[in-house]
């Protein structure tokens, strides 16, 4: 057992637990932040991202131990940044949304892109995009919503912001 500090969605928390626990099963069981989801549980399928220090990573291939003195933010926490709004909007207009298993985890990437000083463009987008896997084929959604916010339209009006669990 050990025991690990770190910062969770911008709170302090303290831990014991063994020290290869993954992050994935500390979010679920002892924080109730389900929206990091259980996939292939090898970092390829993008269901558990999470941002660690403000970098995308796959919260299945964290060990506790690795955590320590870290930053985590996790999908509740970017879904209520003002942020992320544009991303959640482009897949919900695109139609990216289906079953919503993926949902967190392509916002998760896509809002990281879509904050950086020089955001990619629209390949690259895809191209950095594709780690996340979608299960029921809503890909052409997916696509559509990249093209959107990393080639926007000449002239095209910003969406309004709505909180997050809005309908439209």
């Amino acid at each position: 057992m050990i025991d690990i500090e770190f910062h969770l969605n911008g709170e302090p928390v303290r831990l014991r637990c063994p020290a290869d626990r993954r992050l994935l099963d500390i979010l679920r069981e002892d924080f109730g932040l389900t929206a990091a989801k259980p996939g292939c549980a090898i970092g390829r399928c993008g269901a558990c991202m999470i941002w660690l220090d403000d970098a995308p990573a796959n919260a299945c291939l964290l060990l506790a131990l690795r955590i320590h003195g870290r930053s985590v933010r996790t999908y509740e926490a970017v879904c209520r940044d003002p942020a992320s709004q544009p991303v959640r909007d482009a897949l919900a207009e695109g139609g990216g949304l289906q079953c919503g298993y993926c949902t967190p985890g392509m916002v998760m990437t896509l809002a990281h892109l879509h904050q950086l000083p020089e955001p990619p463009d629209a390949p690259a987008a895809r191209e950095l995009a594709s780690a996340n896997l979608c299960r029921c084929t809503g890909y052409g959604g997916i696509r559509r919503a990249i093209e959107r916010l990393f080639e926007p339209a000449e002239g095209s009006a910003a969406t309004p912001i709505r909180p997050c669990g809005d309908p439209a």
